[in-house]
């Protein structure tokens, strides 16, 4: 546990100073990326200073005897990665859970107190002792006349009850008859009418009740005994009420309420069928409290009051000292038992005697209640009304006094019993502590006359009190708890907290039916629970009543609620929610921290928060502190950063569907201060003011209209487009999609809609440009971000825009559709239709009128409707699941839209015809992204768009690339042949032609087709949504889709051109904004009549058509993205997490795995210098894998092996013990393959990273338990090479890891090299090659040297040094090389050595320092397929290629390398397997038929052959050793990994020897 104080607590609290410590670990939801960063120039700076702030807290807080375990630098392990911005589901076994709020929270305003005592005359069947208790409310009846005694008894109680509950009223019944009794009862129902009422009875002078349950009152002359029954009393009292029995037998009383009032809710319900009516409270809902049982009688101890049941619940205090006196026995000198009543003070006051011991009583009989009763019970009991709790509470004080003399108070409900509570012994020590006190602060005397104590003269007060300790120890004893593992998981038991409530997930958010955990690690583990809550919960909510102790206890409290929502929850429950509320409508200063910590984890578990915060005008708080600068002057509040970022939280939960909240928000100038705040140093800061704007917007057309007229939109676009931390980027594109229509809300089935809404200060054409310039800006900024969870909110932000302005996007998906099919037909050389794009546009534009702004605006927001549309296609091949499903989702809206449009029934138009058989695009020597629309680049939109992203690059000679990031078209084609087989699948049935054209038909066959189906993320949460069968959507339809044949469109016209339905689309686009702006939204349904008619020629084309009236509301999607950030202030952030906490089995296994990880290191060092002179020819391992392995990967610590084939099947073995773990599909187009396989964070668990020739780049992590056998989980994937060059032979994608650095260098064929930084997932430096030739060969990794390596396949080797840009960025140039570059590597340690590998067998050494020589040269083979060098040892080895006249065996050559002599050491062969040579073009991609790497650490390598076997051959190390030293030694043998729990043990003695 961190500590909260710098030094020890008390005197940190005088000093009215509270240091609060940053969660010493990253962002949950970022990783490496700092949560409080400033002054930092760049993201990298920021992430090392944080590392370094890590280190400094670990070695601070850690142990002594346990080491210190600095950070290892790993990337995408992130929550973000886990889950793409998913909040945590919920298990599916969820255990009850107790809300802290009371449903129906009753008061009591009245009351009746009907005592029957009937002095100086006993009750026939009661026989007293002698002597006997007199005593009524401690007044002795024989000392007054009996008239006036009564009167005292009743005045006393009165006033008992009222010290309970003053503003209660409360009737005295002295000895009434029954009509009096029958008078008061039912004028007290008419007074409470639906509101709670007190009834209590005081049967001392009367007789017991009978067994029928029967109580006694008098006639008018008070000479009979008048029964009177329950069944009258309830008609009387009604319901609800509560119950005071104090009689002897009183449990007759309880036991027939409790039967008649069930009898009597039965009938009512049978009455109105089966249903308790509303707004009629049940009698069985009655509270009651019996004295005694019905077989007891009343104590008649002559020391104790006659009602010494009434005393315990009236006045607890008296009764508790007397009888302590009374069990004691040996009292102080000169105390008597009737001193007890002169103890000074007030009940109210706490800082006198009397007031002290009720607040501890307090304290203690709730702590009592809390650790006993259910969580319901005691929410029910204790905490909904005033009078019920201080009845109940001290109830505990009488049931243990009681049981002494033989008698057991009992109530309904019934509660288990607890006079054996361990907390007694509390409060007896609080009683004895004041009673040897009582002699000084009474000044007493002995028998003598001498005195025994004076008060203190001194002291303005008469007396002087040493205050308890209670309150102090039980913070001590809290804080123990907390300090020593109160966050521990355990076994379960009866008093764990999920017996009640859920210990991980706050009980109150919504659970989204979608949102299925497909997890393959045990994420929940059912059988741990967290441990026993601490005992001195109640008593630490107590302290806050006193100012002395009020930091402290908050201090407590914050570090209670830290642990989790379970902790919150179980807080809300014992009532902390009012004492915060109080707090904050006047805070001391030194409260801030504290209270803002607390409230931001109280409104994170329980959003409904927010209707109190706002009632009680407290948001102004939390908008003072956002708002004030952060300067020491300003704002005294330590670590101010994440302090205001949780006053942004609380301030977004606030305004979170509530327009009332919004509205507060924006008059208290939180929009201006969020606004001017976008640009904070501390990211999670700029997240949450980021979301609080979203929030404040959102769905309120009036501060949307407000935020124009403030630039917000600009302003969160040019932050949009500068931002480095992924979580603020998606919060940004989460702002600007609820500017345009999206929801905010909690509910998971509100989508929103709407667009920016009306905008009233904004014009028609000026709305009309906003919307489509916000949404183009957005995309062209982030549309090729690497981030998942980034661009899952870019696929909601298009959703919303596709809603608004469908018939746009119809329009737009019909161009597409015309200049594919003119593009396809030009390829192949047939007859290419008829240009009706670039007519229907001429025409279109002709048709806006003579207003040269207004046309341009018009074509440019088209224009930038295509641009979003072609995103979309893009988003929809996505490699991440989530993504593509979100994108399909919208993809497939628009064309059903389109399958349904006029378009579909014009002559001219090609949409009805069945698809053309589709080839594969490479045999056309076609790349889809080389075509330019007739939708030339659209300049900016307006003012508040800024200007589109420059491509970088040089045009290529081969084929055509993209021009402008507008006139880009989506790669859709090259996995679906073309747009109609996507059309063809979206229904099943726009078209009956065969399936000749499908690629899942016509590609050959894989063996990936029979594996195990592609990993998934763990949340995959969104799930594609059908337009046609919608689940959790309300169709407008019930038929079943028209077909385009039985289309609500009119029948073929040669009279309708494209001109005239893209005029009626746009324009119903437009009539639809016209009814936003005037308040009045409009839906067209199917039957609309009305028409428009072109301006051309007088056409009448129906409107309603393409619109999607008959289609489910599936858009704008729901972003689930607002819940998962929620979960950053539900989640722990004070205390150590689990891989720095000592002891912990992570922390355990970290510290096993680094003391692994060094020892192999230091040993393959030493082996490393003997290697150069070894053989490398030692059998290690043979494994068989299925198809070619293309690629192999080595883990540099552990036994884990990976290798792909020729295909996109991926295998992972572990080596040592030969034995498979799992092979999957990499889910590759079927014309790509892997080209780039390797392991990164190999100092931790390790990731496998796959890079296809399609561009993209999957990173897999492997899983504990694997799911479905798919032995990893999905991390992270991205298009890291967007531009691709269609090529007939290229390398695919080429890529170097640093792991210093955190990057990724990616070349391959395209005319870039694309730096790729892992922790802001972006790409940080794109260097154009200057070449004329794919890139074959990268070397990048290094952290410090900005000088990235590449050969070409022309031959040709240069370097690149990234602080130079342009065409100066070639700082060498190495053309020795002819052919092919198959590898180069640096020497590991090395800053000048370069060796590079050419497929024509040459192998050449360079040094940097010299311009273009190489220093030495081997040719080695006649061809050469693969190249490597080892990390360590100055080794390299190389292997032959399978060629057309050499197929039946590879050669594998291990060569030494200078200061050694270099040699070959090793040749060996490996049969290939294959029945005949390969054809000169087996593969579009080079390097086929081997794979070849070496192990990062020890001296071994893998080298992969064609018939599928991997050899793992060593180095013989052994024989090199005995010729050096002339001696015997062990030979080599290969570190085989070892049990967990030896290495714990070990790390564990030693830690015990350090200690000792």
């Amino acid at each position: 546990m961190i500590p909260y104080f710098t030094g020890q607590p008390e005197l940190e609290a005088e000093e009215n100073h509270v240091v609060w410590p940053r969660r010493p670990t990253s962002h949950s939801h970022s990783s490496s990326c700092s949560p409080h960063s400033e002054g930092y120039d760049s993201f990298e700076e920021e992430r090392a200073a944080h590392l370094e702030a890590q280190r400094n807290a670990n070695s601070s807080a850690s142990l002594n005897s346990f080491p210190d375990i600095n950070p290892i630098q790993s990337f995408y392990l992130s929550k973000r990665h886990i889950t793409s911005g998913n909040p945590t589901p919920l298990p599916t076994t969820l255990p009850k859970i107790t809300p802290w709020r009371l449903r129906d929270k009753l008061k009591m305003v009245n009351g009746i107190l009907l005592l029957c005592l009937n002095l100086d005359v006993d009750p026939p069947d009661v026989v007293k002792t002698q002597p006997s208790a007199v005593l009524e409310c401690w007044v002795d009846p024989h000392s007054l006349p009996s008239n006036k005694a009564i009167e005292a008894i009743g005045t006393n109680l009165q006033h008992q009850f009222e010290a309970l509950n003053p503003r209660m009223k409360y009737k005295p019944l002295l000895d009434p008859s029954v009509d009096d009794a029958r008078k008061f009862c039912m004028n007290l129902r008419k007074l409470a009418q639906d509101e709670r009422c007190l009834f209590y009875y005081n049967g001392h002078g009367v007789p017991k009740p009978t067994a029928s349950g029967e109580l006694w009152v008098f006639n008018k002359s008070y000479s009979q005994y008048i029964p009177v029954s329950l069944w009258d009393l309830q008609n009387w009292l009604g319901a609800p009420c509560i119950y005071v029995w104090d009689t002897s037998s009183a449990g007759y009383l309880l036991s027939n309420f409790v039967r008649v009032a069930e009898q009597r809710d039965a009938e009512l319900k049978a009455q109105h069928g089966g249903v308790f009516p509303e707004g009629v409270a049940p009698y069985a809902e009655s509270l009651q409290l019996a004295g005694c049982l019905a077989d007891e009688q009343l104590p008649m101890c002559p020391d104790l009051p006659a009602d010494l049941f009434t005393s315990c619940l009236t006045s607890p205090i008296e009764t508790a000292m007397r009888w302590f006196l009374l069990k004691s026995g040996n009292l102080p000198t000169g105390i008597t038992i009737d001193m007890i009543m002169q103890i000074p003070g007030d009940l109210k006051d706490r800082r006198t005697p009397l007031g002290e011991l009720n607040w501890i009583f307090t304290g203690v009989t709730d702590t009592i209640a809390w650790t006993t009763f259910p969580r319901e019970t005691f929410k029910k009991l204790f905490r909904q009304d005033l009078l019920v709790a201080a009845l109940f509470r001290n109830f505990l004080l009488a049931e243990r006094i009681m049981k002494n003399y033989h008698c057991t108070p009992h109530t309904w409900p019934p509660l288990p019993p607890t006079n054996t509570h361990p907390m007694w012994a509390s409060w007896d020590l609080a009683i004895d502590a004041c009673v040897a006190q009582l002699p000084r602060l009474l000044g007493l005397r002995n028998s003598d006359g001498e005195t025994i104590a004076e008060p203190d003269k001194s002291l303005a007060d008469p007396y002087q009190y040493i205050p308890s300790s209670f309150f102090s120890d039980s913070l001590t004893a809290f804080d123990v708890w907390l300090s020593r593992g109160g966050c521990a998981l355990t076994k379960r038991s009866r008093l764990d907290v999920d017996a009640d409530a859920h210990p991980t997930h706050p009980p109150y958010a919504e659970i989204d039916p979608l949102a299925i955990p497909v997890t393959c690690d045990a994420t929940y583990k059912h059988d741990l629970v967290p441990r026993k809550p601490p005992d001195q919960l109640p008593i630490v909510l107590q302290v806050l009543l006193s100012q002395g102790h009020r930091l402290r206890a908050l201090i407590s409290f914050a570090q209670f609620c830290d642990l989790g929502p379970w902790a919150v929850n179980l807080a809300l429950i014992i009532g902390i929610f009012p004492y915060m509320l109080k707090l904050l409508l006047a805070p001391p200063g030194d409260l801030r921290p504290v209270l803002i910590f607390i409230w931001a984890r109280i409104v994170a578990v329980d959003p409904s928060a927010q209707s109190d915060l706002y009632s009680n005008h407290v948001y102004k708080y939390f908008a003072q502190v956002l708002s004030t600068r952060e300067e020491p002057k300003f704002l005294l509040i330590p670590n101010a950063s994440e302090h205001r970022a949780m006053c942004a939280f609380v301030l977004t939960s606030i305004a979170r569907g509530m327009p009332e909240g919004q509205r507060a928000l924006v008059k208290e100038g939180v929009l201006d201060t969020c606004l001017s705040k976008l640009e904070e140093n501390d990211f999670l800061l700029r997240q949450w003011i980021v979301l609080c704007v979203a929030q404040i917007w959102a769905e309120n057309d009036e501060i949307r209209d407000l935020a124009i007229g403030k630039d917000a939109p600009q302003l969160l676009m040019g932050q949009l487009g500068e931002e480095q931390a992924p979580d603020v980027r998606a919060a940004l594109l989460y702002a600007i999609s609820t500017f345009l229509g999206t929801s905010g809300t909690v509910d998971v089935n509100s989508r929103g809609g709407g667009g920016a809404g009306s905008l009233p200060s904004v014009s028609e054409k000026g709305h009309y440009r906003i919307e489509a310039g916000v949404s183009t800006s957005a995309v062209l900024a982030v549309k090729e971000d690497g981030s998942p969870m980034v661009r899952k909110e870019l696929v909601v932000l298009i959703s919303s825009v596709v809603r608004e302005w469908r018939g746009h996007f119809v329009v737009c998906a019909w161009i597409y559709w015309e200049e594919d099919r003119r593009a396809r037909a030009s390829k192949q050389g047939g007859k290419v239709p008829d240009d009706l794009v670039s007519d229907a546009i001429a025409q279109w534009r002709a048709g806006l009128g003579m207003d040269e702004w207004w046309v341009e605006t018009c074509h440019q927001v088209l224009s930038g409707y295509f641009t979003l549309f072609a995103t979309l296609l893009e988003l929809s091949i996505d490699p991440y699941p989530e993504v593509s499903s979100c994108a399909k989702t919208v993809v497939d809206y628009i064309m059903a839209l389109l399958l349904e449009s006029p378009f579909m029934h014009l002559q001219s138009s090609s949409l009805s015809l069945p698809p053309q058989p589709s080839r594969s695009l490479s045999s056309y020597g076609y790349s889809s992204r080389s075509r330019v629309t007739s939708l030339q680049p659209a300049p900016s939109l307006n003012p508040l768009a800024p200007s589109s992203p420059t491509q970088r690059g040089i045009p290529l000679s081969r084929t055509d690339t993209t021009t402008s990031a507008t006139s880009r078209v989506t790669s859709t084609l090259k996995r679906t042949s073309s747009f109609a087989n996507v059309l063809k699948s979206l229904g099943g049935y726009a078209f009956t032609a065969s399936d000749e054209g499908s690629p899942a038909v016509n590609a050959r066959q894989r063996p990936s087709d029979r594996l195990s189906r592609p990993p998934s993320p763990n949340y995959n949460a969104q799930q594609y949504i059908s337009p046609y069968t919608a689940e959790g959507t309300t169709s407008r339809r019930s038929s079943p889709p028209l077909s385009p044949g039985r289309s609500n469109a009119p029948s073929p016209d040669s009279d309708i051109s494209p001109v005239h339905i893209m005029e009626a689309l746009i324009e119903e686009d437009m009539d639809r904004l016209r009814a936003r702006r005037e308040g009045a939204p409009r839906r067209f349904q199917e039957t609309d009549e009305r028409v428009f008619t072109s301006e051309h020629d007088d056409v009448r084309v129906p409107l309603g058509l393409g619109t999607g009236a008959d289609l489910p509301d599936v858009l704008p999607l729901k972003s689930r993205f607002y819940d998962w950030c929620n979960e950053y202030f539900t989640e722990p952030q004070m205390r150590q997490v689990e891989s720095h906490e000592p002891g912990s089995t992570t922390y355990n296994t970290q510290l096993w795995r680094r003391s692994r990880n060094e020892k192999i290191i230091g040993e393959t060092q030493t082996q490393a210098e003997i290697a150069p002179h070894c053989e490398w020819d030692r059998p290690v391992s043979t494994l068989h894998v299925t198809g070619t392995p293309s690629k192999v990967g080595l883990h540099a610590f552990d036994t884990l092996l990976v290798s792909a084939n020729d295909h996109d099947s991926i295998s992972i073995w572990d080596w040592a013990q030969r034995r498979p773990l799992g092979v999957f599909s990499n889910n590759n187009p079927p014309s790509s393959t892997i080209t780039s396989l390797r392991f990164i964070n190999d100092d931790t668990d390790g990731l496998v990273v796959a890079g296809s020739s399609d561009g993209v780049v999957r990173i897999y992590r492997l899983c504990s338990e694997p799911l479905d056998g798919i032995p990893v989980q999905m991390v992270s994937a991205f298009r890291a090479m967007p531009s691709l060059v269609s090529i007939k032979r290229g390398p695919g994608l080429v890529l170097d890891w640093s792991q210093a650095a955190g990057a990724f260098a990616i070349g391959g064929d395209s005319r870039d090299i694309v730096i790729w930084d892992a922790s802001s997932e972006t790409k940080i430096d794109t260097i154009s090659t200057q070449a004329n030739s794919p890139l074959t060969a990268l070397v990048a990794d290094s952290a410090i040297c900005p000088i990235v390596v590449a050969g070409f396949a022309d031959g040709a080797v240069k370097a690149y040094d990234r602080r130079i840009r342009d065409a100066e960025a070639v700082v060498r140039t190495y053309r020795e090389h002819s052919s092919w570059i198959v590898g180069a590597r640096c020497q590991k340690g090395s800053g000048k050595d370069l060796i590079t590998a050419s497929n024509d067998g040459e192998v050449h050494l360079w040094d940097s320092r010299y311009a273009t020589k190489s220093v030495m040269n081997w040719r080695l083979h006649d061809r050469l397929a693969t190249f490597d060098l080892h990390n360590q040892a100055g080794v390299f080895a190389t292997t032959s290629a399978v060629t057309p006249t050499h197929w039946r065996s590879h050669t594998t050559l291990v060569h030494s390398l200078p200061p050694s002599q270099p040699a070959v050491l090793s040749r060996v062969h490996h049969s290939t397997g294959l029945h005949h040579g390969p054809s000169p073009h087996t593969s579009q991609y080079a390097a086929a038929h081997t794979s070849l790497v070496f192990h990062p650490n020890e001296m071994l390598y893998a080298v992969g052959v064609a018939d599928g076997t991997i050899r793992l051959l060593g180095c013989k190390l052994q024989e090199r050793r005995e010729q050096v030293t002339g001696g015997i030694t062990r030979p080599y043998e290969l570190p085989q990994p070892k049990a967990l729990f030896e290495t714990m043990s070990v790390s564990a003695a030693q830690s015990n020897q350090s200690f000792a």
